[in-house]
């Protein structure tokens, strides 16, 4: 595997279906066209339909021959999460890849349709139900079947307060943030190593991130606020130090279809800091290995959204 990896190098994924959660915008957008590229079925689970719908769009302009399937996902809805997998396993026998991308940033605190804190719902909650409810066809699928979760380089100064884990007592949003994403990699090592203790060798678990990358994300939690200053200084952070969002997705595109990569991995980018350049394996914080920890998230998961792995 060359150093400078980029789609071109991904596998002929052709007759290969893949989710993509936020495939409307950002990452998760050119993830999309990225594994349309390369033969893929990719279902866009988007929040707006209509959004949705403008990014498919764009989509086949950039690759007219793309073969994509366009479906309503709120992952703040722990019932829009169950009737997406309902439907999609009555459309679809096989899933080779889901990208469980979709996420919320540093945003006043708010809370999902359950009540959950919005950042901790949607970035972890969401795609930990939404994994579970697909985990049989994950299984079933032929082959080697991967589960990309994407958490980010904040992670390392995330700490899991199981002591208010939804931020009633006091709540911060970018300590919210920088939960949700050691959440999301304490729950894809979880899941590794419950799918190889069940002998489930065909099912792989990968975390991967961005690195800094130029996207919408950066955007909405200024904009709930209505701070203009910090929308401003988000802008010309972006623009001086940020990559392109096409290369901040290379890393979920890889650890979805390059070979080599092994469960348990933690994708990025390769260059300054991890936070630019081609993608390849980085190390993620101790507390992220933390085997309790992930124990403990696990269980409580799987209370909160009533959704039970049975691995």
């Amino acid at each position: 595997m060359t150093s400078n990896w980029t789609v071109e190098d991904a596998p002929d994924q052709s007759g290969r279906t893949a989710v993509v959660t936020g495939a409307n915008s950002g990452l998760g957008y050119e993830a999309t066209r990225m594994l349309a590229e390369r033969g893929a079925h990719v279902v866009m689970a988007v929040r707006s339909p209509e959004r949705g719908r403008e990014a498919a769009k764009d989509v086949l302009e950039a690759v007219p021959d793309a073969d994509l399937t366009l479906a309503k996902l709120d992952l703040a809805d722990l019932e829009s999460v169950r009737r997406f997998a309902e439907w999609f396993e009555g459309e679809f026998d096989e899933l080779h890849a889901l990208a469980n991308n979709a996420g919320v940033m540093a945003i006043p605190r708010r809370e999902t349709e359950q009540g959950f804190e919005m950042q901790f719902g949607v970035n972890h909650l969401g795609h930990f139900a939404l994994t579970g409810h697909l985990l049989d066809v994950l299984r079933e699928t032929d082959g080697e079947t991967r589960v990309v979760t994407q958490s980010s380089g904040v992670h390392e100064s995330g700490e899991m307060d199981f002591s208010d884990l939804m931020g009633e007592d006091s709540y911060d949003k970018w300590g919210a943030y920088g939960q949700s994403k050691l959440a999301n990699l304490l729950f894809a090592y979880e899941l590794q190593r419950r799918l190889e203790r069940a002998g489930e060798d065909d099912v792989v678990s990968v975390g991967c991130h961005p690195g800094y990358a130029a996207t919408n994300l950066q955007r909405r939690g200024p904009e709930m606020a209505g701070s203009y200053l910090r929308l401003l200084g988000m802008s010309l952070a972006n623009r001086a130090l940020a990559q392109s969002a096409e290369m901040g997705a290379l890393p979920l595109v890889y650890a979805a279809t390059a070979e080599g990569v092994d469960g348990g991995e933690y994708v990025g980018p390769t260059g300054f800091r991890n936070m630019r350049g081609y993608p390849g394996e980085n190390e993620s914080s101790a507390d992220s290995h933390d085997e309790a920890d992930a124990h403990r998230l696990w269980e409580l998961s799987e209370k909160l959204t009533s959704v039970a792995y049975g691995i």
